[in-house]
């Protein structure tokens, strides 16, 4: 009787410890299945380009279109490449912006490369003039847009600032009516299927000036209110959440 007691307890304490086995190699299995933690990163990198208006150097700290893009860089130091340029040398734009999506020595780019690039570009005056034009630039080669801001555009002989080519997914134009330099007042889409204008946005300095201390003062004396719109705050602070709000679309949709 005892020994059917043991060989009872024996096979109890087999029994539990095969369930124990199978309870702990079931556990590894779903732990091993279980999908691996990724970080939240941009999806492709991003290319934000601003260009700079009249005679101003590229790298001027005292220009917003300046301060926008040290700002962004500070806050998107990896997935966005970001950079300014002369509006005369728009060219070095649009040779930048191949280079970093791998164009080959003719312009050509790979059908994944077109269809992947994530492209940003701003300016203010001339700088607006030449973001359309570097927009069409952009368009012989294939590559979409995916917002174009023109700030107080102003347009170059030889340009046209007005009419935005199709290749531009979404576009925003601020502007002033009044001094001796004056922005477009409205712009349009040359397919307005693939191009949505989200706004042309009139703003008046007159009756509400804005200090622009840092600014040249024959700037402010030819052209203030030319001038204002370019220091403006709040205009600049307006195209940063746009840019951003761009940035952290799902591919730009």
């Amino acid at each position: 009787m005892c020994e059917i007691r043991r060989l009872a307890w024996s096979l109890l304490f087999f029994l539990v410890a095969i369930l124990t086995l199978s309870s702990g190699l079931l556990a590894q299995g779903e732990q091993a299945q279980a999908p691996p933690v990724t970080e939240n990163v941009l999806q492709s990198p991003v290319i934000v380009i601003g260009i700079l208006g009249g005679i101003v150097k590229r790298n001027d700290p005292v220009r917003s279109e300046v301060k926008l893009a040290e700002h962004l860089r500070e806050t998107y130091p990896d997935g966005v490449f970001v950079e300014t340029f002369e509006n005369r040398h728009s060219k070095q734009a649009l040779q930048a912006i191949l280079n970093h999506l791998h164009a080959t020595e003719s312009g050509t780019l790979p059908e994944s490369e077109q269809r992947g690039a994530r492209i940003i570009l701003y300016g203010h005056s001339l700088g607006g003039s030449a973001v359309v034009q570097l927009a069409r630039e952009l368009e012989k080669h294939g590559i979409p847009v995916l917002l174009t801001i023109q700030v107080d555009s102003v347009e170059r002989l030889g340009q046209q600032d007005g009419v935005i080519p199709p290749n531009v997914a979404r576009v925003v134009n601020f502007y002033q009516p009044n001094g001796l330099i004056h922005g477009r007042a409205r712009i349009r889409a040359q397919d307005p299927s693939r191009t949505q204008i989200i706004g042309n946005y009139r703003l008046e300095y007159k009756a509400h000036p804005v200090a622009c201390p840092e600014y040249p003062w024959y700037e402010l004396t030819v052209a203030p209110t030319h001038t204002e719109i370019a220091c403006d705050p709040n205009v600049w602070l307006h195209v940063e959440a746009l840019i951003r709000q761009q940035i952290g679309m799902k591919n730009g949709m």
